[in-house]
């Protein structure tokens, strides 16, 4: 294990991120160099528990103890192995993950958590600067798969089965591979040329990427940064009778709405709509972003992740000013009483575009859309809201349920030129491989598969967002990681593939 004193001695020291005023003239990623020493130091934190909470809260259930001891002792390439056995991009979670390990982390009972986000991303990327080598497939098995969407679950169900021997195809209608890795997270916390240094492996190892091809006709409408008659098609019926299985990984891309009054006024769009632009820009797809902050008035309609992107791409765009609004009320600064470990601590967190300027304004609902004579929007309107327990005698249990109510006399005008809608999403789209398919959807509008990943349809599967709803990118890459595992064991009538999640196992976050 490693120093089993060091959690008494030594504290919490995460990485430090640029200043606010250098790094708004750029769009490269937050932080500084984390220190070698530092990080030594950080790993030997880890207590070695008897029950690592942190596997369950990992839903890949990386071997957190074992690759903090490694890099205590100063054996990197060790623990790159242990990381990569568990998790096939920890370079994505090691940047984008809000580390459920962490709210799990034992030592954060009484005290500030292991660094294991970081240490893991300081893993990745020695890994990586000492080359991601191909790993050598199994025997080829003479079966094939495709593999419908590039995002994290998709590339992640597709290595795997190109390691367990099958021939596999990814299929992705945009320019490029990554899905909202690549069109959706923000440069500056994820820079493209991360991504594409692991398609490289990928490639290398036999997995093929067919790009610019939508599966199912209807698909074509909306190719991320090429014209739809540029881009190929499969029929979603001619891919079934093609391959030996199909993974749908499609991805939980239908936008939330806010079906108010002006909401088909000028200016006001989904966050995707947004970010996808920025994006291009960012890689060179495109000269100017269709949708610019620069010189507006801004509103973001959402507090969480995606509502944050936003906020550091306005930031950088030169917004005149920015609110975002959140409907629920500020969370505390630390772990409330009714909150406990190893839960997920429901606590404030700080993004870095948070520092770098605008409003955050909790308890706030907007109620309409206020345009110009010239049908643009104008302004947003609003009011607080307050909780209020009322009974619910039809309610499961019988017992009292939050509503939010309007607060009398609080109404409020917003200057908005451009008003950013980040409310999550709703499932996947439903034309399409989907639609064409006639995959049966569960209650909530996901691909509805059973404890093995299999669709309603022969041969199809289904994982990520598309089946489990808009999630993490752990999560997604767990899936991916099982499902490849599910669709092995089709195949061939058993898997040596690792299957983290279904049946049974449900993580903490």
């Amino acid at each position: 294990m490693a120093d089993p004193r060091a959690f008494l001695r030594v504290g919490r020291r995460g990485p430090t991120r640029r200043p606010v005023e250098l790094r708004l003239k750029d769009w490269h990623e937050l932080y500084e160099p984390f220190p070698a020493d530092t990080l030594g130091e950080q790993a030997a934190r880890c207590m070695d528990c008897g029950i690592p909470f942190c596997h369950e809260g990992c839903p890949l259930g990386n071997l957190i103890p074992e690759w903090n001891d490694l890099v205590w002792r100063g054996r990197h390439a060790d623990a790159a192995e242990r990381l990569h056995a568990t998790n096939n991009f920890p370079e994505f979670t090691g940047r984008l993950c809000p580390a459920p390990c962490e709210g799990s982390c034992v030592l954060g009972i009484g005290d500030d958590p292991v660094l294991i986000k970081q240490i893991e991303l300081e893993i990745a990327e020695w890994a990586a600067g000492s080359g991601l080598r191909p790993v050598a497939p199994s025997p080829a098995t003479g079966r094939s798969v495709a593999v419908v969407g590039s995002g994290p679950a998709g590339l992640a169900a597709g290595q795997q089965l190109t390691r367990a021997g099958h021939r596999v195809v990814v299929f992705e209608r945009a320019e490029r591979a990554g899905g909202l890795l690549r069109y959706g997270v923000p440069e500056f916390k994820l820079e493209k040329h991360v991504i594409d240094r692991r398609l490289e492996q990928m490639r290398a190892e036999g997995t093929e990427l067919r790009l610019r091809t939508a599966v199912g006709i209807e698909s074509l409408v909306e190719v991320p940064g090429a014209a739809a008659h540029d881009a190929g098609f499969v029929p979603a019926a001619a891919l079934v009778a093609e391959f030996d299985a199909v993974v749908l990984a499609v991805g939980s891309t239908r936008p939330r709405d806010l079906p108010l009054p002006g909401r088909d006024l000028a200016g006001v769009h989904t966050a995707m709509e947004y970010l996808r632009g920025a994006n291009l820009v960012c890689e060179g797809a495109l000269a100017e972003p269709p949708i610019t902050a620069a010189g507006k008035d801004v509103v973001i309609i959402g507090g969480g992740d995606t509502g944050a992107d936003c906020l550091g791409t306005v930031h950088r765009q030169g917004a005149r000013s920015v609110r975002q609004l959140e409907i629920l009320a500020e969370p505390p600064p630390t772990r409330a009483a009714d909150n406990p470990w190893p839960a997920w601590p429901v606590i404030l967190r700080l993004s870095g575009a948070h520092e770098e300027g605008g409003e955050r304004l909790y308890r706030i609902a907007t109620t309409s859309f206020a345009g110009d004579a010239g049908g643009a929007v104008r302004a947003v309107h609003a009011e607080r809201v307050e909780q209020v327990a009322v009974t619910a005698s039809g309610a499961p249990g019988g017992g009292p349920r939050l509503e939010l109510r309007p607060v009398p006399g609080s109404a409020v005008e917003m200057p908005a030129q451009l008003v950013l809608l980040a409310l999550g999403f709703t499932g996947p789209e439903q034309r399409g491989v989907v639609g064409e398919l006639g995959c049966e959807l569960d209650g909530r509008g996901n691909i509805g598969v059973d404890a093995s990943y299999r669709t309603s349809v022969d041969k199809v599967f289904a994982c990520g967002d598309a089946a489990r709803g808009q999630s993490l990118v752990v999560w997604a890459i767990a899936e991916g990681r099982s499902a490849a595992a599910a669709v092995d064991r089709y195949l061939t009538g058993s898997t040596a593939l690792p299957a983290p999640l279904r049946p049974g196992t449900v993580a903490l976050a």
